[in-house]
C-alpha cells in the first residue's frame, strides 16, 4: 500500500477590486483527473461569500465559472499573478 502526501497550500491576499480592498482566501486542490484548480473565495459589499474555483490552462490560471460580478472577472489576471508568485514561494 503506497501512501502520498500533499502539501497542504492556503493563503489569503488583498486586491484592490471595485475601488476597495478586499481579501481572497485561496486554497489548492486536485481534481478526481489530477490536475491542480485552486478554490477561492472573496466576499462581496453585501458580507455574502463570492466561491469560485480556478483551473490552469497553457499559459495562465483562469476562472471556471462565468456568472461572477465583474470586479472579480477584470482581476483574473491579478489573481493569477498571486497564484504564480506563491507556488514559486512554496517549492
Amino acid at each position: 500500500m503506497s501512501i502520498t502526501f500533499m502539501k497542504n497550500l492556503q493563503f489569503s491576499k488583498l486586491v484592490k477590486a471595485d475601488g476597495t480592498l478586499r481579501e481572497f482566501n485561496f486554497r489548492k486542490h486536485r481534481d478526481p483527473n489530477g490536475s491542480i484548480l485552486f478554490s477561492v473565495d472573496v466576499s462581496d459589499p453585501r458580507n455574502n461569500r463570492i466561491a469560485f474555483k480556478m483551473r490552469q490552462t497553457d499559459t495562465s490560471w483562469k476562472i471556471e465559472q462565468t456568472s461572477l460580478p465583474e470586479w472579480v472577472i477584470t482581476n483574473e489576471h491579478v489573481l493569477h499573478e498571486l497564484i504564480e508568485e506563491e507556488l514559486k514561494n512554496a517549492s
